[in-house]
């Protein structure tokens, strides 16, 4: 008896040690499991209506939770201001030389080295969901669905690995829609890396039907550099960005008048683009614009005023595109929140570059000026980064691809040229970069955005545009933050202009940007 219950008791023991090991095993797997990466990016979303960053304009709650809950870079930038090289950028951490993608007519080398390659060759389930825009299809990823080109925002078609299918609805929602339908049928036992990259707000800012009412009766405050002259600068004296001048009072604005008076450059792509729209779709689309319409017809402006109300409506239908974005990544975080994914996964919102909301006289983006050359960038993993935590480093979307790698634990490949912001996460501030380089190669286009590069230091900006022509500009980022004075020939500048280009070669010969005559 005895001899049975010292047997009996060793037994309970012996299922006592192995229950308690499983737990250990389980709970270090729990803290070994990679975090997941949602990766969501729009298309030209300023910084000016990101309300983390600017509250002149909109409001946007579910994106300022991002950067609430996480890291807010105060100070994020873009290597190229143009959108097939900027998500070339983001995808090989690599600058538009190195990867190829200098511009937007370039065909994308989908055999090189990107990081959802990496993370896919480790253990990660990939997807990508919505704009793509580099011509060839999508390596990387076991899934893809991608707008082909631009797409619409409306009832826009999708490339679903490799076979066309179509949509209806509003693109914004429908790209969120697949994005939650792929998590809902993944494999669950893998991380996953999920690129959500939204066609909003890009040009030419078609709001959501339902989201008419938002902003109608509101003037906004006007830019103080609205009428720039643009002295002593002669590039951007010359681009075709123009509010004034470019922008297209039927395909921009949407004033499409039945009796057809107002015939503009654009005005038959506009009429294609709204014969897609379904009969529901367009009696709301006349509902809201035919008065417009109306109004505008019967205003007759002319010279300023008329510039000023192509101002208004332009931020009228590009804000509605910025809260459609800004409800549907609300739509994600729940979605996480509710399946208990959210804290397990890193979430990032930026833009492939920045925009202008009428600096200058402009839209667009391209030049190397503030407003196209920072981008909105929040982060939220609460594992490493505390909430409302801020970092004011000059980082860039080449900074992208190493973050995520290293997040994921691979080995940093040697020729990605960022670097990782996991250790601004640590606030480990020391050995960063104190200046960031800078190169747009698309001339001549239909904008006429000069070729230039240059190098941006925490205070000064020196730019170098090229090709057709030599000019040289220098700017004081905290005495003249609009950029509206050049300073290159002031004679009590040139010891910071030799400093500036010393530092300028030094950067270009770093990431072997040397031979220019060959773009």
């Amino acid at each position: 008896m005895n001899l049975g219950k010292i047997t009996n008791g060793s037994v309970v023991l012996f299922c006592l040690l192995i229950l308690g090991a499983c737990q250990v095993s389980i709970k270090q797997k729990q803290q070994e499991k990679k975090p997941n990466i949602l990766f969501i990016m729009s298309d030209d979303h300023s910084l000016q209506t990101f309300s983390t960053y600017d509250k002149r304009f909109i409001e946007t709650p579910n994106l300022d939770r991002i950067g609430n809950e996480g890291i807010v870079f105060r100070n994020s930038f873009v290597t190229n201001s143009i959108c097939a090289p900027s998500r070339a950028v983001m995808l090989t951490g690599k600058h538009s030389h190195e990867n190829g993608q200098i511009n937007n007519s370039v065909r994308f080398n989908g055999a090189q080295q990107t990081f959802p390659k990496l993370l896919q060759q480790n253990g990660y389930q990939t997807s990508l969901i919505g704009k793509w825009h580099l011509k060839s299809l999508p390596t990387g990823f076991d899934n893809y669905e991608v707008l082909i080109g631009q797409g619409d925002y409306y009832n826009s078609n999708f490339i679903h690995n490799g076979d066309t299918i179509s949509s209806d609805g509003y693109v914004t929602n429908i790209i969120t829609d697949k994005s939650i339908d792929w998590l809902e049928n993944r494999e669950s036992d893998k991380p996953f890396c999920l690129l959500v990259h939204h066609k909003a707000t890009h040009r030419i800012w078609q709001p959501d039907t339902a989201l008419f009412d938002l902003f109608k009766g509101i003037e906004f405050d006007v830019p103080e550099t609205f009428f720039d002259n643009y002295e002593g600068r002669r590039a951007a004296a010359e681009q075709n960005m123009s509010i004034s001048k470019d922008m297209d009072l039927v395909y921009d604005l949407k004033l499409l008048d039945e009796a057809g008076d107002i015939q503009t450059k654009y005005r038959a792509n506009y009429a294609y683009m709204l014969s897609k729209l379904t009969d529901e779709q367009r009696k709301a689309w006349d509902k809201e614009y035919d008065p417009i319409i109306a109004d505008f017809k019967r205003k007759g402006l002319k010279g300023k005023e008329l510039d000023l109300y192509k101002y208004q409506r332009y931020m009228q239908d590009y804000l509605r595109c910025v809260a459609s974005v800004d409800n549907n990544v609300g739509r994600l975080l729940t979605y996480l929140e509710q399946n208990g994914e959210l804290d397990n996964t890193l979430i990032v919102y930026t833009s492939d570059q920045g925009f202008y909301m009428g600096e200058h006289g402009w839209f667009d983006k391209r030049f190397m000026y503030e407003q196209s050359l920072r981008t909105p960038l929040v982060m939220r993993y609460p594992k490493l980064i505390k909430p409302n935590s801020q970092s004011h480093k000059l980082v860039q979307n080449i900074d992208y691809a190493p973050t995520f790698l290293e997040l994921a634990g691979l080995d940093m490949p040697n020729d990605i040229q960022g670097k990782s912001l996991v250790t601004l996460f640590k606030d480990e501030q020391s050995g960063w970069r104190d200046a960031i380089y800078y190169h747009y190669y698309e001339y001549p286009n239909e904008h006429m955005v000069k070729r230039h590069y240059g190098i941006r230091t925490n205070r000064y900006k020196l730019i170098h545009f090229y090709d057709d022509i030599d000019q040289w500009e220098l700017y004081d980022l905290v005495d003249d933050p609009d950029e509206m004075i050049n300073i290159f020939h002031d004679s009590g500048m040139q010891p910071m202009v030799k400093k500036l280009k010393k530092q300028l070669n030094e950067l270009q010969v770093a990431y072997g940007d040397v031979d220019l005559a060959t773009y």
